[in-house]
């Protein structure tokens, strides 16, 4: 256990060799899984548990801890909560505090009875003796039962998954600001992005609040909390960057000369690209690009009448990730005939990009293709300017 303040401890798995979460969000550097422990006059208390699959190991870190009385659950999901019930098991006695809808979900993912359980409402305080949690209610981020608990004291708010970053290290604080920087930017931009609204409401309840640490579930706590909090005021802003992403796929090559000639055109009138090819690179690049683009141009061949499937999965994810981004288009290729734009803005259509004029050709690119290029190149200009972008 590493000391945050006086009788505050960290605790906790990192989980150097993970490579992947949630099944489809590559983890390149690895992530941790958070664990708190507040010893207070009276009681003492757990904040959040870990991952079921580091049991013997989390449960080693408790080894010296007599009694928990108490174990609040911020977030239900089972890489926080799975460790619930072989804490329960050591100490039977705890009881666990969490809001009514969290309880549910616990219910449902976990063996765990009715009676363990101290259901608290938005706002409330608990106190054991020298220590007083505030329970801030903050659903839909990213769960509908996510709440923040606000150690009064020590001025600690631990936001479990909110201001976290898939990011393995031995340090307790977030000193390394430039890879912290980094590795919560790629996991904003893949876990929280979608959430950009009600994070921005909860960033203003935060600025009125006494916060001098930040605890997140993953990763390094927040001992500069104006760090991450600025940075997340950026990311959820709703104005994009002169920003264009060029994901593509190219099966002969056809695509990639598309892609490379547009970018060139986009450069020449001071338009900042990210080129993407999807056969390489992994979607957590993309994600992290499309905090700030304003533009998303994605390049597919056509495969059987239609858009290639890689490419229709990051079309996909982008009409999940609920963005900033403004303008949305397709280009490529086909031979006897195409579909792909129309499911390309099919599939986005939830997302309230404006549909620019697309570019599929047939065949190899010739001289007329060039210039439906550079014609798109000035829409994208032109509609940047408009946004006061150049």
């Amino acid at each position: 256990m590493l000391p945050i303040t006086e009788k505050v401890y960290k605790l906790g798995i990192v989980d150097w060799d993970r490579t992947l979460f949630d099944a489809f969000v590559p983890t390149p550097q690895g992530t941790s899984y958070n664990s708190y422990l507040v010893k207070g006059k009276d009681k003492t208390v757990l904040i959040d548990t870990s991952e079921p699959k580091f049991k013997k190991e989390y449960l080693a870190q408790l080894k010296d801890v007599k009694t928990i009385d108490y174990i609040i659950t911020n977030h239900a999901e089972q890489d926080h909560s799975g460790c619930l019930p072989f804490v329960l098991d050591k100490y039977p006695k705890a009881k666990i505090i969490t809001n009514a809808k969290a309880k549910t979900f616990l219910l449902d993912l976990l063996h765990l009875d009715d009676d363990q359980f101290i259901v608290i409402q938005d706002g409330e305080t608990f106190s054991i003796g020298d220590k007083t949690f505030e329970f801030i209610f903050a659903p839909w981020v990213h769960w509908p039962e996510t709440m923040f608990t606000y150690l009064q004291e020590d001025k600690i708010l631990f936001t479990c998954d909110l201001f976290g970053a898939h990011l393995a290290t031995s340090s307790l604080f977030s000193d390394d600001k430039h890879s912290t920087y980094l590795a919560a930017k790629r996991y904003y931009s893949e876990i929280m992005m979608p959430f950009r609204k009600n994070i921005q409401k909860y960033i203003k309840k935060i600025d009125s609040m006494a916060v001098d640490y930040i605890a997140p579930s993953h990763g390094p706590v927040h001992n500069d909390p104006q760090f991450i909090l600025n940075a997340y005021k950026k990311w959820t802003s709703d104005s994009p960057k002169n920003l264009v992403i060029l994901p593509y796929i190219s099966m002969h090559g056809s695509v990639r000369g598309m892609v490379n000639f547009l970018a060139d055109e986009l450069i020449k009138r001071k338009i900042n690209i990210e080129i993407f090819n999807l056969e390489i690179k992994e979607i957590g690049d993309v994600a992290t690009a499309l905090v700030d683009a304003a533009t998303i141009v994605v390049g597919s061949p056509t495969v059987y009448t239609n858009a290639h499937p890689v490419v229709v999965y990051y079309t996909y994810f982008f009409n999940m990730q609920r963005l900033k981004t403004k303008f949305f288009t397709s280009i490529g290729s086909y031979n006897w005939a195409t579909q792909t734009p129309k499911t390309l803005n099919e599939i986005v259509q939830n997302s309230r990009f404006e549909i620019l004029p697309d570019v599929h050709i047939k065949g190899i690119l010739k001289k007329e293709d060039f210039d439906k290029l550079i014609n798109l190149a000035n829409i994208i200009e032109e509609k940047h300017k408009s946004l006061g972008l150049l």
